[in-house]
């Protein structure tokens, strides 16, 4: 089996077919993120806020705000995914610096989750 190191590098796109090809790119990390359970359970949860938000008739700012904030968590979970990826490949074992990396990917997500929360609060009380 050929490591994926050696694998030579793909020719550069320009223009209209670097545009498509940075689609490509990311709808393949989209779905290598939906196999990721608190990626789905985020989805679930982004689902349930923002109808919520919508039966308590919130306003275009708080709705707004609330799919913003969701959109930062998605790309937090993207780069704590993609951080678990690689140290998962340097480091198959275990290795403080991975523990390290992992929780602060972790950690970075937390916050988030906990700003999608406060947002959804604040919006539903007022």
């Amino acid at each position: 089996m050929t490591d994926q190191t050696d694998l030579p590098r793909p020719p550069r796109s320009e223009g209209a077919h670097h545009l498509l090809a940075s689609a490509r790119h990311s709808l393949g990390g989209l779905r290598r993120l939906s196999r990721e359970t608190a990626f789905r359970h985020e989805l679930i949860a982004g689902a349930a806020g923002l109808a919520l938000l919508l039966a308590a008739r919130a306003g275009l700012a708080e709705i707004l705000g609330a799919v913003i904030l969701f959109l930062l968590l998605l790309a937090a979970e993207a780069l704590n995914t993609a951080i678990e990826v690689v140290v998962d490949h340097l480091a198959p074992g275990w290795a403080e610096f991975a523990r390290d990396a992992k929780d602060l990917g972790s950690l970075a997500v937390l916050c988030l989750i906990g700003a999608n929360l406060a947002f959804l609060g604040y919006a539903l009380a007022t």
